[in-house]
């Protein structure tokens, strides 16, 4: 069924490169392949590791996750949720591999740029309308191999900044259901958050009737 879902298709909307290495690719994601994702997301809800609102400082986060093949917590990857209930998190799906190399061919516009791409674990963020994401580095990993940033549900509006701070400049741009956001290169370390859920926005066939769901595949570097 992943095969089939995640052939080649024609893109409907441009690609739009926002800084080197930051490509958007709006609509990138057909309905069909959003519910597809979005029922696979219950079965992972149903796994050994539930979802969580992971704590930063003492603190805890407005967004919920759900981990599949590494377990991150602010700073750290471990196999097992050390700081939920201690299991073995879902292994990370070889469809999600094929489809993060397809994600990076596409962004780019080059046939070579997954060559050596192998994604192997993948945040699932939950966001209801008041959750929101403050400006950060994705940097806990060792590898510094693109991230893959799919969006299902709710519009959200996505800040993009630059590598040395959280001010300015930085764009705010609108993320909708099936969007696909690439950060590699020299962008790999912008700082990046989502600033606003806009509820009600969740196109029909999506598989999301309210809030947002969004999944970023990332290549750790880890071994073990």
């Amino acid at each position: 069924m992943s095969d089939v879902l995640f052939g080649a298709e024609p893109i409907d909307r441009p690609r739009r490169e926002l800084a080197p290495g930051a490509v958007w690719v709006p609509g990138w994601l057909t309905f069909e392949q959003q519910a597809w994702i979005v029922a696979r997301f219950h079965d992972w809800l149903a796994g050994p590791v539930p979802i969580r609102a992971a704590k930063v400082r003492g603190h805890e986060m407005s967004v919920q996750t759900v981990c599949l093949g590494w377990h991150w917590r602010p700073y750290a990857y471990s196999r097992e949720a050390v700081d939920v209930n201690g299991n073995r998190v879902l292994p990370f799906p070889d469809w999600m591999v094929r489809l993060g190399r397809r994600a990076l061919v596409e962004a780019y516009e080059d046939p070579r740029a997954a060559d050596e791409y192998t994604p192997d674990t993948a945040l699932v963020n939950l966001y209801d309308d008041s959750a929101r994401m403050g400006m950060h580095q994705d940097k806990d990993e060792v590898s510094r191999a693109p991230v893959v940033s799919l969006s299902i549900g709710d519009t959200c509006t996505f800040r993009f900044g630059n590598t040395e701070d959280r001010g300015r400049p930085y764009e705010d741009i609108a993320l909708a259901s099936g969007d696909l956001f690439v950060f590699g290169g020299p962008s790999r370390l912008a700082y990046h958050g989502v600033t606003k859920v806009h509820s009600g926005t969740a196109p029909y066939g999506c598989g999301v009737e309210a809030g947002r769901i969004n999944i970023t595949l990332r290549e750790t570097g880890l071994r073990g």
